[in-house]
């Protein structure tokens, strides 16, 4: 039997790591986990999560992160292939933002079509090989090759891509990853913006288009996943490309329900910001959600990276802190057995790419991995469009005795314990972020997210006592547990 060729992805060359890296970006990573009933637990499969961080000429930048699923074969590809079609002198400053966008979608074309071409053998193969009426000696050996098949043709990703150009910030997305723009003010505060929403079961404007198509937008609601995956748009899995009159929730479709066209924003100008970009895997930011509630994603995560941005001297330290820091919250709910912990149970691939923008780095000081740990210290803000308490955790950091080596520490586990000396006292530095958080498509606050106490006194309670407007309450618990103090929040950790 002559040798199979060999596709497109096994031959080709990782050429793109001869293209200058971005040296004003950082990423941080950490592989999907899976918890056991004691906390410990095992990386499931090997991360599948890739990311792009690329400088080009003209003054161009190309940065992006895709979450693969089913291999990792998509999301390599999309990322090389994204590069090619973006970084060999497509882009330059002569072109108007109606050019980029044409561009940045036509990328996304030629990847998609181009992958398909790479297993179209397979997949005529394994169409062979289901409609063929095998005796039963050979029924063994054809599954076995079917199933070879299906590994080389399975898998998908989402895409997230963003642009820079002319100092102005393009983003295209394809999928459940996110992108928030974070400017900072002189008064300190921090505007957030969420460029674009999720293309997932839960997006409206997703829902209308696929009921345009023929397809039952309830039933999609109500099953929250297509395939196994909460995406209406991915790049490769053919199965929802060319099976989906097989899939009994896309079955009635008259077109290509799943689809692969990215939805393009901006420009955004980036002249006089200073703040920084963050890119963030589906992964990451379930994580988050699992285990506080999606209500304050964003701005924990942009407290997170600010706070890091203000002690850490390295942007790829920055970014590792930030994911290492919510994957202890996770585990933290999970082994809590707190209300949220059923949620907890495991996560997948998480990856964080940051890139300041006209964003001054710390020259050195205490980091919460380089040396201590961070903890939460709850405080309350209000919006000016709600009436509903609600609080922010901010953090705390404590020191401890951890060695760092070349100026960087290892990444923790969830098995290590930080150890602190039992001479120090909880009174490092505090580190806050004001945020206002904004949307693309709509605003969400006045620039007042954070509020102090009115001028009107608060009245003493029949005790004599004030409400506190900081709840030490989960410090307290963690600092004492981490010090082996045996006592609980409510036993005498606090001030009494």
């Amino acid at each position: 039997m002559a040798a199979e060729p060999r596709t497109m992805m096994q031959s080709q060359q990782s050429w793109t790591d001869d293209v200058p890296l971005c040296q004003m970006c950082g990423v941080g990573a950490a592989p999907n986990f899976v918890y056991s009933p004691d906390g410990k637990g095992s990386q499931s499969r090997p991360i599948e999560d890739r990311h792009l961080r690329l400088r080009g000429e003209d003054g161009c930048f190309l940065y992006g992160v895709f979450n693969g699923y089913d291999g990792s074969k998509v999301a390599d590809f999309a990322a090389q292939c994204l590069t090619a079609e973006l970084l060999l002198g497509q882009l330059n400053s002569s072109h108007s933002d109606n050019d980029v966008r044409r561009i940045l979608i036509q990328a996304f074309d030629v990847v998609e079509k181009s992958y398909f071409n790479t297993i179209d053998d397979a997949l005529a193969k394994k169409a062979h090989l289901s409609n063929y009426l095998m005796p039963h000696n050979e029924s063994q050996k054809v599954q076995e090759r079917l199933k070879e098949l299906e590994q080389e043709v399975s898998g998908g990703a989402t895409a997230v891509v963003a642009l820079i150009l002319n100092n102005k910030l393009y983003v295209a997305n394809v999928g459940t990853n996110r992108v928030l723009l974070c400017k900072s003010s002189s008064d300190g505060q921090n505007q957030v913006l969420q460029i674009g929403r999720p293309h997932s079961t839960d997006n409206e404007d997703e829902l209308q288009r696929l009921a345009a198509l023929g397809v039952d937008a309830a039933r999609i609601r109500q099953a929250g996943q297509i395939t196994g995956q909460t995406s209406t748009r991915r790049l490769g899995d053919y199965k929802v490309k060319i099976n989906y009159n097989e899939i009994d929730l896309l079955s009635a479709a008259k077109a290509k329900p799943i689809i692969a066209e990215p939805e393009i924003h901006g420009s955004h100008p980036l002249d006089g910001v200073t703040g920084f970009l963050l890119l963030m895997s589906e992964g990451l930011i379930n994580a988050l959600e699992s285990a506080h509630g999606p209500e304050q994603v964003n701005q924990e995560i942009v407290a997170m990276v600010a706070a890091e941005l203000a002690q850490q001297t390295n942007l790829e330290a920055v970014a590792q802190s930030v994911v290492d820091r919510v994957k202890r919250l996770h585990h933290d709910v999970f082994v809590s057995g707190r209300q949220r912990a059923t949620y907890c149970s495991r996560h997948e691939d998480m990856t964080l790419l940051i890139r300041t923008i006209n964003y001054p780095l710390a020259d050195s000081a205490l980091t919460p991995t380089q040396g201590g740990r961070i903890y939460p210290v709850s405080v309350p803000y209000s919006n000016s469009q709600s009436t509903s308490k609600t609080s922010v955790t901010l953090s705390l950091v404590m020191p401890s005795q951890s060695t760092l080596t070349n100026g960087t520490n290892t990444a923790s586990t969830l098995e290590e314990n930080t150890p602190t000396p039992g001479s120090q006292s909880p009174s490092a530095t505090l580190q806050s972020t004001n945020t206002q958080t904004h949307s693309s498509s709509s605003s969400s606050g006045d620039g007042s997210l954070f509020r102090q106490r009115g001028s009107q006194a608060v009245q003493p309670d029949e005790t004599g006592r004030v409400p506190p407007y900081v709840d030490f309450t989960q410090f307290y618990r963690l600092w004492g547990a981490d010090n082996n103090d045996g006592q609980s929040s409510q036993g005498g950790l606090g001030p009494q």
